[in-house]
């Protein structure tokens, strides 16, 4: 994937993120409340594929909120994808990359590894080909 690719990938995800309020953007006041405990509570975070992860045993109503969140955001990705003349699996991937990187200390998210991590103050582990 070339550089100004990913550059616009990176500003299209993130006015994607923005508009959709609950799906990305870190503003605790423009979250879900179930999905914003569910994140405090590390019992959710952000995957390297760029969806939401359900971290240990998912309960029903757990899993139709990330269900719900993911739905939603694969039919952004698609959508700024084909934009972007990017295929879902780029855009996604990108997005998993920033969506990551916005994570705060407490929060959990998938390591490239596949590993849960709970994010510290130091920098989130990436994917090496994230921009």
């Amino acid at each position: 994937m070339n550089t100004k690719l990913i550059r616009r990938i990176a500003l299209g995800s993130a006015l994607a993120a923005m508009s959709l309020g609950s799906l990305a953007v870190p503003a605790q006041a423009q979250r879900d409340p179930a999905y914003a405990a569910a994140r405090a509570e590390g019992r959710v975070g952000e995957k390297t594929d760029g969806y939401l992860g359900i971290v240990g045993s998912p309960t029903p109503e757990l899993q139709n909120m990330v269900d719900d969140i993911n739905i939603r955001r694969r039919a952004v990705y698609a959508e700024r994808a084909q934009a972007e003349g990017a295929t879902l699996e780029e855009y996604a991937l990108t997005a998993g990359c920033l969506a990551i990187s916005r994570t705060t200390p407490g929060e959990m998210y998938q390591a490239p590894d596949g590993s849960w991590q709970r994010r510290t103050s130091s920098p989130p582990l990436r994917d090496p080909r994230c921009p």
